[in-house]
């Protein structure tokens, strides 16, 4: 049936005998063994659908495929598991590619291959690493034989495009296609690969995996789909293989200054967001102060105690009005991610009855006024201000992040303060309280008002307010509804 003059491969049984010597090798290789012999492959399967093939049944450990003759050696990690895959074979047709092939034991104790054979070490990794516990056996074959991926954005606190899908994920093989969408308020994506190696070792090395700091966490899956089906080449979705695609009605095109090369030293994939460190704030008609505030970690030196603010998108270095344009300021975040994110999520918003206007500024940094001159305190510095909420690196507070909205996210709140006080405590900030939920503890709440608006002026005038015995109550825009 095969020799051991096989490329790469030594056994510790014997060759096949010649002569009368027939019979006792077919009751041999009859026996038990975790080497398993498969037979009559596609000329075109991959060792990702062989180790398929045993994967549901226990762990792989090792993999001889023989191009030429059409066949595979699989070793598994116990006899136990061999003996339950050849059982379980004997009764359902095993396929590959809706082909089928022919399992049996294979007289062989082991499998011995080259050890510097690294792209079978990385195959037998991460396929290993698809299996899920509990799965079942076709699901498993199914996906571990899928060149696409399902991905979610969590903690998606800037905007991920498929220029930065597609230089994440071609660092482990030529992507093909990408689709992205939103479901059940999720940035997801579709991303297809030209071969099933390649997407298992993609979500093996990716899954959990930051974009950028803190932010931006990947949720990776194996798709049901083997094949995707892109009609446009815009911002929504892409066939790198065929770049005549049309952009489609109303799509706009990619925005090639969006794409970021990778950081090597950083701790996650594409590391601080790009982009300067501070925006620029026009065309409202409000107290700058108290919009500074909003944005700030701590409070602005012009209000009042129960007006301080601590940072809802980063930590404020620096705050400048503009002498000419009262109803404009410059404010310095300590990191351009900060900025962005305060951005994306404030632009157009609205607040004391007028639309914020956010942009990045071209200015690298708020200059402090020479010594000696008076600017009429339009210039504050918070650099070493002891209350910055994202100071402290890997911080929870980067995980709660979100966009302005109605509900709203109390903590630290004393243990004899009622849901009629908290009511009573943000309706006299002008909006109405719609609904109201403690958590189990009692020490978190959510509060809902009844409108965006109305939150954003709840926050900017409960955040850090003394509740009493020095306990200032925390407050933070919600993802969650009541």
């Amino acid at each position: 049936m095969y020799n051991n003059s096989n490329s790469g491969m030594s056994s510790n049984s014997d060759g096949a005998p010649n002569g009368s010597d027939s019979k006792k090798l077919r009751v041999e290789e009859a026996l038990p063994s975790r080497v398993i012999h498969i037979r009559k492959l596609p000329n075109e399967a991959s060792e990702t659908e062989v180790i398929a093939l045993g994967l549901p049944f226990g762990k792989v450990t090792n993999i001889l495929t023989l191009k030429g003759k059409n066949q595979a050696f699989l070793e598994m990690g116990t006899e136990e598991a061999a003996v339950t895959m050849v059982n379980y074979y004997s009764k359902v047709t095993p396929l590959i590619r809706n082909i089928q092939v022919f399992i049996q034991y294979s007289n062989h104790k082991e499998l011995k291959t080259d050890a510097a054979n690294q792209r079978t070490q990385a195959v037998l990794q991460a396929v290993s690493a698809a299996q899920s516990p509990g799965s079942e056996v076709q699901e498993v074959l199914a996906a571990v034989s899928s060149p696409v991926l399902r991905i979610i954005i969590d903690n998606m606190f800037y905007p991920v495009t498929l220029d930065v899908l597609q230089q994440i994920f071609s660092k482990f093989g030529t992507v093909m296609k990408i689709i992205t969408f939103t479901k059940n308020n999720q940035f997801q994506a579709l991303l297809q690969f030209s071969d099933p190696v390649s997407a298992q070792q993609a979500k093996l090395a990716l899954d959990g995996q930051n974009i950028y700091n803190s932010c931006c966490t990947l949720r990776i899956d194996f798709s049901k789909l083997v094949n995707l089906n892109v009609k446009y080449n815009n911002d929504k979705s892409r066939d790198y293989t065929r770049p005549e695609l049309p952009a489609g009605d109303g799509q706009p095109s990619f925005d090639p200054t969006v794409a970021v090369a990778f950081s090597k030293d950083s701790s996650s994939l594409l590391g601080k967001i790009p982009g300067r460190s501070h925006f620029y704030l026009s065309s409202f008609e409000l107290d700058i102060f108290l919009t500074a505030c909003f944005f700030s970690s701590q409070p602005l030196l012009l209000l009042p105690a129960s007006g301080s603010v601590t940072g809802v998108y980063g930590d404020v270095q620096r705050v400048k009005i503009l002498y000419n344009k009262k109803d404009s300021a410059l404010i310095q975040m300590s990191e351009s991610n900060q900025a962005q994110l305060a951005m994306s999520h404030l632009n157009g918003q609205k607040m004391y009855g007028k639309i914020i206007r956010v942009t990045l500024s071209k200015h690298q940094t708020v200059a402090l006024p020479r010594d000696g001159l008076d600017d009429q305190g339009l210039t504050k510095d918070f650099a070493n201000s002891p209350l910055h909420r994202f100071k402290k690196p890997g911080s929870k507070n980067f995980q709660n992040i979100f966009p302005p909205s109605a509900t709203l996210h109390l903590s630290n709140i004393p243990q004899d303060v009622t849901e009629d006080d908290l009511r009573l405590l943000f309706s006299n900030t002008g909006g109405t309280v719609k609904a109201f939920k403690f958590f189990q503890d009692r020490k978190m709440a959510l509060i809902q008002m009844s409108t965006v608006e109305e939150a954003i002026q709840a926050l900017i005038d409960l955040h850090n307010y003394n509740m009493g015995g020095n306990q200032h109550l925390r407050v933070s825009f919600s993802k969650s509804t009541i």
